[in-house]
């Protein structure tokens, strides 16, 4: 007997939306620097940016939004539909979480896997992706544009810029990330 599944695809884009957004993620800093520098330029932190929102924009109309979500949702469920037949089996589900499972340790093996030990499955920061997509969202149409995602990158990187020389040293990237722990953690408490 088969069984239908609605694949998730939303997790997905909000994640990498939070990516853009929030570079101040653990690792990030280093994906970022593409000259090595031990520092990030506007222009590397937009660079980032932009290819992040070209990855979300899965059907090229300069935006993201629900559209983009849904082809996500129907590539996952085509990858897991092995036989083509519209529906996802018991063992077509198995072997693409197994796959799933295998990518992930290989991308984590040795980088993040002690990180994150006793903080749960994302490390403790559920509903943050959600709270970077509404900050892009600046006129709230659940759309973001390429011009607010470049809107909130600049915003975040004037404000993560304390010093005001076009780049963002270690320590501010720290100062930054620690600075958004406190905010998380005062909103969490009321």
């Amino acid at each position: 007997m088969k069984k239908k599944l609605l694949i998730g695809g939303g997790a997905v884009a909000t994640a990498a939306i939070a990516a853009a957004v929030a570079f101040a993620a653990p690792g990030q800093m280093g994906k970022a620097d593409t000259n090595g520098d031990g520092l990030l330029s506007k222009a590397e932190v937009t660079s980032m940016a932009n290819t992040h929102f070209t990855k979300m924009d899965v059907n090229a109309d300069g935006q993201i939004n629900a559209a983009d979500r849904e082809a996500k949702q129907k590539a996952k469920f085509g990858e897991m539909d092995s036989d083509k037949n519209g529906s996802i089996s018991e063992a077509e589900f198995t072997a693409a979480h197994a796959a799933r499972i295998a990518e992930r340790g290989e991308r984590v093996e040795g980088k993040m896997g002690r990180r994150h030990e006793g903080r749960g499955h994302h490390g403790g920061r559920h509903g943050g992706g959600m709270k970077m997509l509404k900050m892009a969202d600046s006129n709230g149409d659940k759309t973001i544009t390429k011009a607010e995602m470049i809107a909130a990158i600049d915003a975040h990187f004037a404000k993560a810029d304390s010093n005001k020389d076009g780049q963002i040293s270690n320590a501010e990237h720290d100062a930054m990330r620690s600075a958004m722990r406190e905010r998380m953690k005062a909103a969490a408490t009321n």
